[in-house]
């Protein structure tokens, strides 16, 4: 089971999605409603902290849950939870110069993990108005992945299975998001459906209907 973090944000559902379709039973809780050692007892096979619309101090258990799991559980942190998890081992966040929202950006990667056979350079959607700053960065962590201008986009811990990502796999701006959310479950040693394919539902027309879904859902 894969245990989303919900920092009260709409994108926890569209991750939630795209790991359903790699054969991943999922579990959505808000930040405030569990405790880390409800996590212990849980015993989910990764947990992955969503994005949110507040800064890594307010995003409830998140820092905590990386503190504390990150040597024992696999964690993948996304946007905000990408910040939260260059907090919680002493980095820097500060506020970009321009806000990035809904922006495309290009980033170049290093090769290796959840990066593994994707493209290089490849195009990442970005929806942020804080970044990690590199120099702060600690020993612990390294930088996988960084803008044309520099800007710090992913990191990952050296010796625990722990990774953040400041943009978007799940936004159909980011070209290979679901095969990075695939290769983040392989590096887990979670079983994933070799078939999946998420391309059928971002190029296929549908035919509109009136029946609005409960929850925002954003690109």
């Amino acid at each position: 089971m894969i245990l989303l973090i919900d920092n009260y944000d709409s994108f926890v559902h569209n991750l939630a999605r795209y790991f359903q379709r790699l054969g991943q039973r999922t579990h959505v809780v808000r930040n405030d409603q569990l405790t880390v050692n409800d996590i212990r007892t849980l015993q989910p096979d990764a947990v992955v902290i969503s994005p949110g619309p507040c800064d890594p101090d307010k995003a409830g258990i998140s820092l905590g849950v990386v503190t504390e799991l990150h040597a024992s559980i696999p964690i993948l942190g996304v946007c905000l939870g990408h910040q939260v998890i260059a907090q919680a081992f002493g980095a820097q966040i500060r506020p970009t110069k321009t806000p990035m929202h809904g922006r495309a950006s290009q980033i170049v990667h290093d090769a290796s993990g959840i990066f593994q056979d994707i493209p290089n350079p490849t195009t990442v959607a970005r929806y942020h108005s804080l970044i990690a700053v590199e120099h702060s960065m600690p020993s612990e962590l390294h930088v996988s992945a960084r803008t044309e201008d520099g800007t710090v986009m992913a990191i990952r811990h050296k010796t625990s299975l722990c990774v953040g990502l400041q943009f978007h796999p799940e936004s159909i701006l980011t070209t290979h998001g679901f095969q990075m959310l695939r290769n983040f479950l392989r590096m887990s040693d979670i079983d994933v459906v070799s078939s999946a394919d998420f391309s059928s539902e971002l190029v296929q027309p549908r035919k509109a209907n009136d029946v609005w879904p409960e929850r925002p859902v954003t690109f």
